[in-house]
């Protein structure tokens, strides 16, 4: 799920990417989970060093600053870090209308 504050900006596609700190992945690629008028499509899943994690990655995340990402998603157990990339589609996951080009 995101921040209430970056759903539109995930929906305009504004936003196509996410870091994550879980235990396990809790998302597969083409996997098709639901938001708000539509579903996110992961197009990649990849487990990358907290390191990895610039400000740039913030921004491109939809966050002002690196701060203000790992205060939003660093909660919880999760000690691995993904960067899960994603499109959103209008439609309901499977309805046969929102897949095409991707």
């Amino acid at each position: 799920m995101f921040a209430r504050n970056l759903r539109s900006r995930v929906r305009s596609g504004e936003i196509t990417s996410s870091i994550r700190f879980w235990l396990t992945p809790r998302v597969r690629v083409g996997g098709r989970y639901p938001l708000a008028d539509g579903h996110i499509k992961v197009t990649r899943l990849q487990e990358i060093d907290l390191s990895d994690v610039t400000e740039a990655t913030a921004r491109e995340g939809g966050f002002e600053s690196l701060a203000a990402l790992m205060e939003t998603a660093r909660h919880g157990r999760g000690e691995r870090v993904f960067r899960v990339d994603f499109v959103f589609r209008p439609g309901a996951p499977g309805d046969g209308l929102s897949d095409s080009g991707g």
